[in-house]
């Protein structure tokens, strides 16, 4: 008797999740219901293309729950290689860059004109300037605000608050509006939310002060920028950063 379609495939044994082996090391993430890999790649300090190329996922809109995931770079990367090309479209909401994948930026050097805040920390750390000239309207909190909003008029500049390459330009990541994520070093990730429009493309590399997008109002319920600095993928308060004014 040969085996209909159906019995074929209910005698086949289910594909094992990605990454099983790897559960609960350090330096890899267990995909939670709700995850997307740019949101993962955020939490973690990293670009989604090189989380996807780590873990050699073809389509990154199809990861399961359960999967372990690569979050940090394999031994021996020192993040300069060039990417794996993804045969699919990137994350929805993504435009459509070159793939090719710039050297890791080293930390800005400090400009002269820059006055760093007393609380700033000192170091290796870099030296930001605001990204936005208007009135802030939301503190950072851990639980309820990951970064400050700074209010405006729809149209206002919005600025790179420090010298890095563009690892995300796009509206999917919801919550974020037309979101715009500059990695600067191995460090620190800055992302800039619910922009009007958006001035520069994915594996761009911008200086502190540019013109990167125009405030705006996308997925938020006033115009406003949406900022954040992330060191080593956790949210950090920006006022401890930023100069005072």
């Amino acid at each position: 008797m040969v085996a209909t379609p159906a019995v074929r495939a209910a005698a086949e044994p289910a594909k094992p999740l990605r990454g099983l082996d790897n559960a609960g090391k350090p330096g890899f993430y267990t995909v939670q219901r709700g995850d997307t890999l740019v949101r993962i790649a955020l939490d973690n300090g990293q670009n989604w293309r090189d989380v996807a190329r780590w873990n050699q996922i073809d389509n990154p809109n199809q990861i399961e729950v359960g999967e372990v995931l690569r979050v940090q770079p394999p031994p021996g990367e020192l993040g300069a290689a060039p990417p794996r090309p993804l045969a699919s479209a990137p994350p929805v909401g993504e435009p459509l860059p070159p793939l090719a994948k710039s050297p890791a930026q080293p930390p800005a050097s400090a400009p002269a004109a820059a006055p760093a805040s007393p609380s700033a920390p000192s170091g290796d750390e870099l030296v930001w300037i605001w990204p936005a000239q208007g009135q802030t309207v939301g503190a950072f909190d851990e639980v309820k605000n990951k970064g400050v909003d700074i209010a405006g008029k729809a149209g206002d500049p919005v600025l790179a608050a420090a010298d890095g390459r563009v690892v995300y330009a796009g509206a999917g990541l919801r919550g974020y509006g037309n979101l715009i994520i500059l990695k600067h070093n191995n460090t620190y990730l800055t992302a800039y939310a619910h922009n009007r429009s958006l001035l520069v493309k994915e594996d761009q590399q911008v200086k502190q002060g540019q013109k990167i997008a125009e405030m705006g109002n996308t997925d938020a319920e006033q115009v406003k920028l949406h900022f954040e600095i992330r060191r080593q993928g956790k949210p950090v308060d920006p006022a401890r950063y930023l100069p005072s004014r």
